[in-house]
């Protein structure tokens, strides 16, 4: 049970989080327990929710799913597991396999396996990350303003695995498959 009361009708929202998640419902078809949870506080929802908007812009869609999955192991957050192999597999259309490589920190492609890497040491070292790894980076090809993504996007899941953590947000996805870690 979570450590936060969840509202759970958009309706037992604050009045200024009920225009985001009306809109978050329209566009995914449900209301996610993470947002709702969010919708405790109308600023911290709005700013979660502008910062993945943004951010669902940046790289490719596989490449933030792997993202997603490798540094939400490196905080062992069971909501964010669940939900990201949820979305990988069903909306990504990602293998198994290739769940359990993104969960481990690496990938069957070779540009998407040095970002994951990456997103999972800038995790782990709290961004003080080695020239080398630095270096790695950039020699499987990404830009530096892609470096800056992939640092972003693994602060944004950071923030949602430690708020899920936090509260221990009830899982409302159904489980892909334990974890291969």
């Amino acid at each position: 049970m979570s450590r936060i009361d969840i509202p759970q009708s958009i309706d037992e929202a604050p009045a200024a989080s009920q225009p985001v998640l009306e809109e978050l419902n329209t566009r995914l078809g449900m209301l996610p327990n993470v947002f709702r949870l969010l919708s405790n506080s109308p600023t911290v929802l709005k700013g979660v929710v502008d910062l993945q908007n943004t951010l669902s812009r940046v790289l490719d869609a596989n490449t933030r799913h792997a993202l997603a999955m490798g540094v939400t192991e490196i905080n062992g957050c069971n909501y964010c597991r669940t939900a990201h192999s949820f979305v990988a597999a069903n909306v990504g259309k990602l293998s198994l396999d290739e769940i359990h490589l993104n969960q481990a920190g690496d990938s069957s492609d070779p540009m998407r396996a040095a970002a994951v890497k990456f997103g999972r040491k800038v995790t782990e070292l709290r961004g003080k990350v080695s020239d080398e790894d630095l270096q790695e980076v950039r020699a499987a090809g990404y830009t530096d303003a892609e470096v800056l993504e992939i640092v972003a996007f693994s602060v944004q899941t950071l923030m949602t695995n430690f708020i899920n953590n936090l509260a221990d947000t009830d899982v409302d996805f159904p489980s892909v498959e334990p974890t291969a870690a």
